[in-house]
């Protein structure tokens, strides 16, 4: 079973969906992270990332797996390597192949089948799960979005806005595994919410549908981050909070 986060990148998926399966006891797949180590595979293998014919079967053969915060690739861990900015530019493009997307997405559901998870990534309730109980999707204004990662990564706003339009072309326009909000999907924008009240409205759905909660005092996440969100391409340890505008003072900011 599976609670589905999906949106664009800045909209906060990866920190709402690890903090969300925290709150509820559940197992955090950050599907991104998935497509991160084929893009690492593909550059140690000196496969180019356009090459659709020899990715495919790389895709397909790679050990992918989830050791609490760790992301393993043929049980190595590759948490840092695979958020290095060449490596995050590598894993939009190849995410755009059919033939590594059904890759991924057959592994993604081995996965969901054998748990109790929250997903975060694109297509999670249109593609890899249409049947989840709960779909989320999650937006915020572009500026918001710009201004999350810019605060992160030390780039200029309008650098990274237009990194961020470029994306969201490809990630909407692609043939397979499209971005867009499943027709069932929850809305929720996070432009001017804090991490804490986004979690709380997720969870709150969470329990109106009867999904289980882990017993009190067992989060399911010892490493739990701070309340902020977090961009997807930054490394894994929090950087300095970023209110969002209009939200109190407690930290709020994220990015894939």
């Amino acid at each position: 079973m599976v609670i589905a986060i999906d949106g664009p990148a800045g909209a906060g998926k990866s920190t709402v969906a690890r903090a969300v399966a925290a709150e509820l006891g559940f197992t955090y797949l950050d599907s991104g992270a998935m497509y991160r180590c084929v893009a690492l595979a593909a550059r140690e293998a000196g496969v180019d990332a356009e090459d659709a014919a020899a990715l495919g079967p790389l895709a397909a053969g790679l050990e992918i797996g989830f050791d609490g915060r760790r992301v393993l690739l043929g049980g190595r861990d590759v948490s840092d390597e695979i958020r290095t900015p060449a490596v995050s530019a590598d894993a939009s493009r190849v995410s755009v192949h059919p033939a590594v997307r059904a890759a991924m997405v057959e592994r993604q559901r081995e996965l969901i089948a054998a748990g109790r998870y929250v997903a975060e990534g694109r297509d999670i309730g249109t593609v890899v799960s249409p049947d989840s109980p709960l779909k989320v999707f999650l937006t915020a204004s572009d500026e918001e979005r710009a201004r999350r990662r810019a605060a992160e990564t030390g780039e200029d706003v309008e650098t990274v806005l237009a990194a961020q339009k470029a994306r969201d072309a490809r990630d909407t326009e692609r043939e397979h595994g499209a971005l867009r909000a499943a027709a069932d999907a929850v809305e929720l924008d996070t432009t001017s919410l804090s991490l804490e009240e986004v979690v709380a409205q997720v969870v709150a759905l969470a329990r109106s549908r009867g999904l289980t909660k882990r017993p009190t005092g067992d989060s399911g996440d010892p490493e739990r981050t701070s309340p902020q969100f977090v961009s997807e391409g930054s490394p894994e340890s929090p950087p300095s909070p970023c209110p969002s505008e209009g939200s109190p003072a407690s930290p709020s900011s994220e990015a894939q």
